[in-house]
């Protein structure tokens, strides 16, 4: 007879999930041990964003089934997901930091009656729940006082005393130190003696490796592989399974990367990077490739002045690095990672948008000059193939593909010398990607410099010169592009493997 130690928690069966042209899961299988860390692992696009929210009821699947011991599971939202004892820590904490420890802890539990509350139990159980888990932490304490990982100790504790049997965790330790990673995984372990089942999403391999009972991959949709830990040989296998397949690259040699350096940065450092330097010249095409959590945003936002970082950034020998004002007068242009909310005027129209980052040129004595704004806007529609019926067209109503040509179009007229491209084809199609490669490749052989912040392996290796990788904020390894590169070597690199990283 199987022990309930042994006992499967959660299984899913022919797990599928289809957008718009896209299956995000492809009839996923396996099931998981009570009392497990199981972990879950793949590439970036792998899935396993999707699989999690249809798991936590936040999506629905699109066919195949889910069971909770035994019982069919069919959350229709996260709430419905804790009713049935499955419980998920983001990446973004969800504390409240004016509160003191047992007010979060039964923050949204509260028993009331006619609009009051009644007494019960609960701060009972849940200080008891919290001493079991981490007694170091007051219950009075003030949140706002506390380390990240004890906040994220309370959201564990506020999980387990709801009832939740699984808890699952996003990337957890993406903001914590050494000490306190080593403190999270002994809360971990401490809920895995009480068999609570915890599901592990991380990129760094070490932790699977070191904390994990058995662990799945996913790749492009699919259920690679679910296997004990204790089968795995290493780093090795793990990035095997999660590579699978030859990296399509379609990079060609450029000849008009010059030697001369525009852009030295040197030992950027705040919050999440530690001592990044590197330099970019003239005509080339730099790709930052990391996983999540790696400091690609970071790392373009402090290039644009949008956070403070200390260190130095000289551009074309002038500082900057204090503002986007001053990034955008020195000749630096970001396409910002979230273009409907950092990088569009989604109210206003294409003709609108495309001049608003070099207004002072389209303006004489204050006088706005509307017949060359709209001259530009006739001009970049045509040159960046923008699908419209008119300029006139609210930028709301675009594809998200046509959404980011408008955005490299405000970028493009604001006659930048170096662009800065933040997830540039994030969420648009096969065709619009081709495009915008191509409009890239063309700017940077007219002697402009592009750095590229990429989460997709391909993009970074189909059209940089250059790449650097990065892991949990740091600048690891360097690759020239071209024949030889190694698919292994940078996975090991992004996943915090840094033996020989610089090709």
């Amino acid at each position: 007879m199987t022990s309930p130690q042994q006992s499967v928690v959660l299984s899913v069966e022919g797990l599928t999930r289809d957008y718009p042209g896209v299956r995000a899961v492809d009839d996923v299988s396996f099931s998981i041990q009570n009392g497990h860390v199981h972990c879950l692992i793949g590439e970036n696009g792998a899935g396993k964003s999707t699989l999690v929210k249809m798991l936590t009821g936040a999506l629905a699947p699109t066919s195949g089934a889910m069971m909770v011991n035994g019982a069919a599971y069919t959350p229709d939202s996260p709430h419905a997901a804790r009713e049935c004892g499955i419980a998920t820590l983001f990446q973004e904490l969800h504390v409240v930091d004016e509160l003191n420890v047992l007010e979060n802890l039964t923050l949204g539990m509260e028993r009331s009656r006619f609009g009051f509350l009644i007494k019960s139990d609960l701060e009972d159980r849940v200080i008891q729940t919290l001493a079991a888990i981490e007694p170091s932490i007051d219950p009075q304490a003030r949140v706002s006082s506390l380390s990240v990982a004890q906040k994220q100790i309370i959201e564990i504790a506020r999980a387990a005393s709801s009832g939740a049997n699984v808890i699952i965790m996003d990337e957890p330790t993406a903001a914590l130190s050494e000490r306190e990673v080593e403190r999270l995984f002994g809360v971990i372990r401490r809920l895995r003696e009480s068999a609570v089942t915890v599901i592990y999403i991380s990129h760094k391999l070490d932790e699977i490796l070191e904390l994990g009972d058995a662990v799945t991959v996913l790749r492009d949709g699919k259920h690679i592989a679910t296997k004990p830990l204790s089968d795995i040989a290493g780093r090795s296998e793990l990035i095997e399974m999660m590579i699978g397949r030859t990296v399509f690259q379609d990079y060609t040699p450029r000849t008009t990367v010059t030697d001369e350096t525009v852009l030295v940065a040197k030992g950027l450092t705040n919050t999440l990077l530690r001592d990044v330097s590197f330099h970019i010249n003239k005509g080339e095409i730099v790709g930052f490739y990391g996983l999540v959590g790696a400091g690609k945003t970071e790392i373009a936002r402090a290039m644009f002045g949008a956070d403070e970082v200390t260190g130095s950034i000289m551009f074309k020998g002038q500082a900057i690095g204090r503002s986007p004002k001053e990034a955008i007068a020195a000749g630096i242009a970001l396409v910002p990672e979230e273009r409907r909310t950092q990088g569009l005027f989604i109210d206003m129209t294409i003709r609108e948008n495309i001049p608003v980052m070099n207004l002072r040129h389209m303006s004489d004595k204050g006088v706005f000059r509307s017949s060359e704004a709209r001259t530009a806007a006739v001009e970049y529609v045509e040159k960046l193939n923008i699908a419209t019926d008119s300029i006139e067209k609210h930028t709301e109503k675009l594809s998200g593909g046509n959404q980011q040509k408008v955005v490299l179009a405000k970028c493009l007229f604001s006659k930048a010398d170096l662009l800065l491209l933040d997830e540039p084809t994030r969420g648009v199609d096969v065709g619009a990607k081709a495009e915008i490669y191509e409009i890239i490749k063309d700017l940077a052989d007219e002697g402009n410099s592009v750095a590229v912040f990429s989460s997709e392996l391909e993009e970074v290796l189909g059209i940089c010169d250059r790449v650097f990788l990065l892991f949990d904020g740091s600048l690891e390894g360097e690759i020239q592009n071209g024949k030889d590169v190694d698919i292994a070597h940078i996975l090991n690199v992004v996943t915090g493997g840094f033996e020989g990283a610089v090709q």
